[in-house]
This record gives C-alpha cells, sequence and structure tokens, in this order.
C-alpha cells in the first residue's frame, strides 16, 4: 500500500517563489549605468520600463 505525500509541491512553490524574490530584490552592485549606488533587478527593469516610455512619448510629440 502507498502512503500518500502531502505537501510536498507546496514546499517547492515557497522555495521556488522565495529564490525568485531573493534574485529581483537583492541589490546588485557594480551596475554601469548607476556606479554610485546599488539598485535592485526590479528597480533596473522599471528605469527601463521609464525609459522607454519617455522615448516614445517624445518621438511622438514630433512633428511629421
Amino acid at each position: 500500500m502507498k502512503q500518500r505525500q502531502s505537501g510536498h509541491a507546496t514546499m517547492e512553490y515557497i522555495a521556488a517563489c522565495a529564490a525568485l524574490a531573493f534574485a529581483l530584490f537583492v541589490p546588485i552592485g557594480g551596475d554601469a549605468a548607476s556606479p554610485g549606488s546599488a539598485r535592485t533587478t526590479v528597480q533596473i527593469v522599471l528605469d527601463g520600463f521609464a525609459q522607454a516610455y519617455r522615448n516614445i512619448s517624445h518621438a511622438i510629440s514630433l512633428p511629421n
């Protein structure tokens, strides 16, 4: 007879989410874009989106 295992997938899910959260929110030193401070991966991605939005809005505002 097999014994049913329960909770194993939950622990794997928690471990994967914790590793992902750690990877996204740990500060990265030595970033070429901000040499004076360490930024997290989330900050780098959000800065990239903000720069892309500024570029697009500038291109849209140009006359034809």
